[in-house]
């Protein structure tokens, strides 16, 4: 069974092709994904990778944790699973004034 693995502190300039290289010399990557800004579309510094098998994922774990890539220290360890976020206000501000309550 595949196990995911978060990988953070990548540089900006890290490219999927790059982490998913460092993490095939360990062994087989199902998948690899660095999350973007959606607005400017840039790196946000972390990434996710899905190794094939559970042993390829340990190993590669206690390899490249706290390991240099692209003249950054990576972070790697088991990923988290997402838990439910709270709705968000999608208007960026209510009609009300923050500071004293006033409306507009």
């Amino acid at each position: 069974m595949a196990k995911k693995l978060f990988v953070g502190g990548l540089s900006y300039s890290t490219t999927e092709d790059t982490l998913r290289n460092a993490f095939a010399e360990i062994g087989e990557v199902a998948s690899a994904a660095i999350i973007t800004d959606r607005m400017t579309g840039r790196s946000k510094g972390f990434g996710f990778i899905e190794m094939v098998n559970d042993a390829d994922a340990d190993a590669a774990i206690a390899r490249l944790h706290d390991q240099e890539l692209d003249g950054r220290r990576l972070t790697v360890n088991e990923a988290r699973p997402m838990t439910e976020r709270p709705a968000r206000n999608e208007g960026g501000f209510d009609r009300r004034d923050q500071r004293g309550g006033r409306s507009w």
